[in-house]
């Protein structure tokens, strides 16, 4: 490659263009068109953002029908990574974007898997955009490799044990009591405890579109939640608006997952029951209607699960807790007989 005048390579072996004493890095391999065609744009100061750029593509994503027909709980996940991708190469033309850049990027969010592992799949939904406009012809996202989850952080969520519960019950209050009588009666999935608003309580029953499945649910409230919000709407001075989540702060604004994992997580550390999480309320609520004889038909009705491998799981432990118990009440009316 002929050296430009005003290019200055870094020992890491990147480009960059020199002007006015700022460095400015050019996105693309020595040498090819595309180098050549962003000296230029920086020297001119016309590199601010390409025609094909992904900002663009991440614009017309959120606006495309697709888009509205992904679940809400989808759109969530993918909402703060267009976010992050919009910030890092927005302004960047598609083109020069490279798989060893995907990896680059999921290699600098290493501590948060699952949001590194979205990276590559928001990448991807908007590739297959740009090819269909022309503006690509292959996908810089197509099988990258999805980072691993580390091993001490593959830890199983617990049901919750009666002891937890009962912890639960007779020492706390407020609005970690509150999570706590949500999630275990309710038996949907935390990000969806946040959702219910008092429109969506009659007295005895609550009703929910879920996030993750768009699945509509309505449900008879266990006793202990009736009485719980019943207290709860008898201390208020005036009645809550119908839009106003149940969970929520002192002022009635709306609670964010992070929070809300941090009131009970520190309520937990207090009570000295860490080792069960808000995902371990969900499991011990299916554990309970399994133990009252529910099927996993019925059990599925309450919960929204689409997929009753979950429900197999932890219905199946508290079935054979059950089994054992019958086991041996027989096996003692039998020696007590024989006696």
């Amino acid at each position: 490659m002929t050296r430009k005048k005003y290019t200055w390579r870094h020992p890491s072996g990147r480009w960059y263009v020199r002007k006015q004493g700022v460095y400015f890095p050019i996105e693309a391999e020595a040498g090819t068109p595309e180098f050549d065609m962003l000296y230029w744009q920086i020297l001119r100061g016309r590199a601010t953002e390409a025609r094909r750029s992904w900002a663009l593509l991440i614009d017309e994503l959120r606006k495309s029908e697709k888009w509205r027909n992904f679940s809400p709980r989808y759109r969530q996940d993918l909402e703060p990574v267009l976010l992050y991708l919009g910030e890092r190469i927005g302004s960047k033309d598609v083109k020069l974007l490279r798989p060893v850049h995907i990896y680059q990027a999921m290699d600098a969010n290493r501590s948060r898997t699952r949001f590194a592992n979205y990276i590559p799949v928001a990448v991807s939904l908007l590739a297959e955009l740009g090819k269909r406009k022309g503006w690509l012809d292959e996908n810089p996202a197509k099988d990258i490799e999805r980072a691993k989850v580390p091993e001490e952080r593959r830890k199983p969520h617990l049901p919750w044990s009666d002891e937890a519960v009962a912890k639960m019950r007779q020492q706390s209050a407020g609005l970690p009591r509150l999570i706590f009588e949500i999630g275990l009666a309710t038996v949907q999935r935390p990000s969806d405890w946040l959702r219910f608003t008092w429109g969506d309580y009659d007295g005895e029953t609550l009703r929910i579109t879920q996030s993750k499945t768009g699945a509509r649910l309505k449900f008879p409230c266990t006793r202990a939640l009736q009485v719980y919000l019943g207290a709860l709407i008898e201390s208020m001075e005036v009645a809550p608006p119908s839009d106003q989540t149940i969970i929520a702060r002192e002022d009635g604004s709306s609670l964010t997952y992070h929070t809300m994992a941090r009131v009970m997580r520190n309520e937990r550390k207090r009570l000295d029951i860490e080792e069960f999480d808000l995902h371990g309320l969900r499991y011990r609520g299916v554990q309970e209607l399994a133990r009252a004889g529910c099927s996993d038909d019925e059990i599925a009705s309450y919960s929204g699960h689409y997929q009753k491998s979950m429900i197999v799981k932890y219905a199946g432990e508290a079935r054979k807790e059950m089994n054992a118990i019958r086991a041996n009440r027989k096996r003692d009316k039998r020696g007590t007989n024989r006696a």
